[in-house]
């Protein structure tokens, strides 16, 4: 297996090239759509989708009372101020497409294919810089530093995409699909997602609370250099922490945590290897997904390797600003007994290799993936996938908000029955003319 990606470059006169070249996102996606196997990927995936949010569990139940409304540091004042420019600076047409309610159930409609599935929210391909500019700036102001970063190079990495086989058209830095849910507020819920060729990135916000999840980042290739415009190398924290993990364990460790000895192995049962996620199993309209525990448990680590795995959780987590990092790291050391970890290949040098974290607050996984836009058969460095859930129910902020609107129906009700024996105790004043309260309405819709 050669260690550099213009070793796999599609040939430049390749159909699969020429005949993409012009055409805008949608007509390319046309007739990838109409094959069989695009359609037998997409009806599985809908699928999926329509069916009622439940969340990933280890067993097919949600555990309960895991996570709680709190205030975990964030600074939700430029968040609203950035949310708040992106409106005014859409039309009103392009407004009426940017925006869903904060509980509808496009949240779950994201992918990471390059060619568009479905019409969701604004093509970030087909708006001025003014609004594209207004929906960076929302992103920049919701996450941190290193994190936006993150995003921006996988933008970039798309575009790099698009130039290596002149098809920016298709692959550049604004094909990707942008949605804002619910208002913009300091006290109510609300968030946006931006999803498109190797990124989906979910942000829910409630207060000074937030859940960034699910999260798919990726990119093929994952070195680039694009000369003066910028050369960088990404998730390399994601993977040197991961392996320098694994090569820390005692042989017996190694032996137990590795589930599978190839990447796609023999071994595997029917539903362990797909050919668009490969051994992800957290990746698009996976919402669902019963996921076991399976490997080996941090229990059974050294206080150091349970440091390294939580480093490697941390290089994952990296986009969240510093108060909800800090209080989602604290929680995850708070289930570190049951926290386990797995391996799929080998891992020496130059060995690709997948490797899951999972929890019960969280779940991450790395996989090192054959290629699509390359020709290499077999999974390489070159092309990553990394995925973020939060299990039992709260990805997308869904558990927040249920206890949220819970809470607003307790306040409601405690309120209505304050009322109420107001209301009996003076039915009537002295003049005999009765009394009447007017309350607010709550309405909510739920996917």
């Amino acid at each position: 297996m050669t260690s550099d990606f213009r070793d796999n470059l599609i040939p430049a006169d390749s159909p699969r090239l020429t005949n993409a070249r012009g055409l805008d996102p949608f007509e390319y996606a046309k007739p990838i759509i109409a094959s069989d196997k695009a359609q037998s990927l997409i009806q599985t995936w809908q699928a999926l989708y329509r069916e009622p949010y439940k969340g990933v569990t280890a067993n097919g139940q949600v555990e309960p009372n895991l996570f709680h409304l709190a205030d975990e540091g964030l600074d939700i004042h430029p968040v609203v101020r950035a949310g708040n420019a992106l409106l005014a600076a859409v039309s009103d047409g392009e407004r009426a497409k940017l925006r869903y309610p904060v509980d509808a159930p496009e949240w779950r409609d994201w992918y990471n294919p390059e060619f568009p599935m479905n019409a969701n929210g604004l093509r970030l391909d087909a708006v001025s810089p003014a609004v594209r500019d207004a929906a960076m700036n929302l992103m920049r102001a919701s996450l941190s530093f290193d994190g936006y970063v993150k995003t921006q190079r996988c933008r970039l990495a798309n575009l790099y995409l698009g130039e290596l086989y002149d098809l920016r058209n298709i692959m550049n830095e604004w094909s990707y699909h942008f949605l804002l849910f619910g208002t913009p507020s300091a006290t109510e819920p609300w968030g946006w997602n931006l999803y498109g060729h190797h990124i989906a990135i979910n942000c829910f916000m409630l207060g000074g609370q937030m859940v960034v999840s699910p999260t798919f980042l990726g990119a093929e290739p994952t070195i680039i250099d694009r000369g003066p415009h910028g050369a960088f190398r990404l998730f390399e924290n994601e993977e040197t922490f991961g392996l320098e993990l694994m090569r820390s364990l005692a042989p017996d460790l190694q032996r137990r945590a590795t589930i599978f000895e190839r990447m796609k192995d023999p071994a595997m049962p029917a539903d362990r290897w797909h050919f668009a996620d490969e051994r992800q199993l957290g990746a698009a309209y996976r919402d669902n997904r019963v996921v076991p525990y399976e490997g080996v448990c941090a229990r059974e680590f050294s206080s150091a390797q349970q440091e390294q795995l939580l480093s490697v959780v941390d290089s994952f987590i990296d986009y969240l600003p510093k108060g909800p990092r800090e209080a989602r790291m604290k929680q995850l050391e708070t289930v570190l007994e049951r926290t386990w970890f797995s391996w799929i290949g080998g891992h020496g040098e130059d060995d690709p290799f997948y490797y899951k974290v999972h929890s019960p607050l969280l779940m991450v996984e790395f996989d090192h993936h054959s290629g699509v836009w390359l020709t290499n058969a077999e999974p390489a460095k070159y092309h990553i996938h990394t995925v973020v859930r939060t299990p039992n129910g709260n990805d997308y902020g869904k558990d927040l908000l249920r206890q949220h609107y819970a809470q607003l129906h307790r306040e409601g009700s405690a309120h209505m029955g304050a009322q109420h024996a107001h209301d009996h105790h003076h039915t009537h004043d002295h003049d005999g003319h009765s009394h009447s309260h007017a309350h607010g309405d709550h309405t909510h819709r739920h996917d």
